[in-house]
C-alpha cells in the first residue's frame, strides 16, 4: 500500500479542521494551481458548477467579514449579498484583510478552519450537484464533499447569490 504524500502545513490545517468536525475527506494538494474555479475544474475534471469558490466580503459600514461559498459558475449579485447582509454595500477586502480574518491566502481560502468564526453564505446552486469540491488551504489543495455538509461544516445558510 501507497501512503499519500504528506500534506504541506497549511492543507494540513485544513484536514485536520476536517477530521475535528468529524469528517472523513481527504485533502488533496495537487501539483497544478487550482487558485480561480476554472484552474479547480481542470484539475479534477469536473464541471465549473461544482467548484466551491470561497470568496470574503467586507460589510459596509462595520468592517466585518462574510464568507459566500459560491458555485464556480455563478457571479455574486453583491447588491443582493448587501440586502442579505442588511448592511449599505459589501465589498471585495485586499489580501491582507481576507488572511487577518481567515488564516488563509486568497485562492486558498477552505470552508472550515480559520482563525476567527466567520458568518457564512452558502450559494444554493452548489446543492444541485451530486460531489462538489472546495480549497483546502493553499492555491492547489482540495477536497472533495457532499454538498449536503457544507452547511453543517460551516454554520453557513444557504441563499440564492447570483
Amino acid at each position: 500500500m501507497t501512503l499519500p504524500p504528506a500534506l504541506s502545513p497549511t492543507a494540513q490545517r485544513v484536514q485536520d479542521a476536517l477530521r475535528a468536525q468529524g469528517f472523513a475527506y481527504q485533502v488533496f494538494e495537487l501539483s497544478v494551481p487550482t487558485r480561480t474555479a476554472a484552474d479547480a475544474a481542470r484539475a479534477v475534471n469536473c464541471e465549473i458548477g461544482q467548484i466551491a469558490k470561497s470568496l470574503v466580503f467586507e460589510r459596509v459600514p462595520g468592517s466585518m467579514p462574510v464568507l459566500v461559498m459560491a458555485s464556480g459558475a455563478n457571479r455574486v449579485a453583491e447588491a443582493r449579498l448587501a440586502k442579505e447582509l442588511a448592511v449599505a454595500s459589501v465589498r471585495k477586502p485586499d489580501a491582507e484583510y481576507v488572511r487577518r480574518f481567515t488564516g488563509f491566502a486568497i485562492g486558498g481560502v477552505p470552508p472550515l478552519g480559520h482563525d476567527t468564526l466567520i458568518d457564512t453564505l452558502i450559494d444554493e446552486d452548489l446543492l444541485r450537484h451530486r460531489v462538489i469540491w472546495a480549497a483546502a488551504g493553499t492555491p492547489n489543495a482540495l477536497f472533495q464533499m457532499d454538498p449536503a455538509d457544507l452547511a453543517r461544516m460551516t454554520g453557513g445558510r444557504v441563499i440564492s447569490i447570483s
